[in-house]
C-alpha cells in the first residue's frame, strides 16, 4: 500500500517520518500526490579511470581511493553529465524511515526525459534508515546534461508493511550506510562473504 500525501504530512508531524535539508526547507513543503520530492546536494564523487584498472569486490584497495571529490559551492554553477559517464551523488535532505515503512527512490520524470538516471539498482530504502541517499547518477542521452545543486531530483515513495521489521536496518550487522552525510562509494568489500573470503576461497 503506497502512503497518499495525507499520510505522509500527518506521519512527518508526528515525527515518524524523518526528513531534514541543509537549508531548513519545511519537508510538507516536499510533498506531492503520493511521495516526497529530494533534491540533489552539492557534492559529487567521480571515479578516477587512470588510478585502478578494475573495480574488484574481494580487494578492497580497488574501491578505496578509486574516486575524487567535486563540489559545487558558488551558486547557480551546474555539475555537468557527459554523456555515458557514470558519477555519485548525494541528496540535499537527510531521510529517516520507520520501522514499519519501505522507501523507494524514483527519478522525476521531467529528469528523465533528458536522460539523466538517478539510481541504478539502489532504489529501495530500508525501514530503519536514516541518513542521506547516495544517487547513482548515469546520462544515457547523447548529449551533455547540467545538473544544478538544489534543483528537484527525484522523489521519496512510501510504502507501509504488513508488520514492523523485526530487524530493521539500524539494528543489522551489515548495515554499511546507515548515518551517511556524504556521497559514500560502494562497500561491498565489508559484506560477510568478502569478510569471510569465501569467495575467495572457492576459487582456490
Amino acid at each position: 500500500m503506497i502512503l497518499s500525501d495525507r499520510d505522509i504530512k500527518d506521519l512527518i508531524r508526528k515525527g515518524e517520518i524523518g526528513m531534514i535539508s541543509d537549508d531548513g526547507k519545511d519537508p510538507l513543503e516536499n510533498a506531492n500526490c503520493a511521495s516526497l520530492d529530494f533534491r540533489l546536494g552539492k557534492h559529487f564523487k567521480v571515479y578516477d579511470h587512470a588510478k585502478f584498472a578494475i573495480l574488484d569486490p574481494s580487494k578492497p584497495e580497488t574501491l578505496q581511493g578509486a574516486t575524487k571529490m567535486i563540489t559545487i559551492e558558488e551558486p547557480n554553477t551546474p555539475f555537468i553529465v557527459q554523456p555515458g559517464e557514470f558519477v555519485l551523488g548525494v541528496t540535499m535532505e537527510k531521510i529517516r524511515v520507520p520501522d514499519y515503512l519501505v522507501a523507494r527512490c524514483e527519478g522525476r520524470s521531467s529528469i528523465g526525459r533528458l536522460g539523466i538516471i538517478i539510481h541504478s539498482t539502489a532504489g529501495y530504502i530500508d525501514p530503519g534508515f536514516e541518513g542521506t541517499i547516495t544517487l547513482e547518477i548515469t546520462n544515457i542521452n547523447r548529449m551533455p546534461v547540467a545538473l544544478y545543486p538544489g534543483m528537484r531530483i527525484g522523489q521519496f515513495a512510501f510504502e507501509k508493511m504488513t508488520s514492523s521489521s523485526e530487524t530493521p536496518y539500524y539494528k543489522k550487522n551489515s548495515s554499511k550506510y546507515q548515518g551517511q552525510m556524504l556521497v559514500e562509494e560502494s562497500r561491498i568489500h565489508l559484506d560477510p562473504e568478502f569478510q569471510n573470503k569465501l569467495i575467495v576461497n572457492r576459487a582456490e
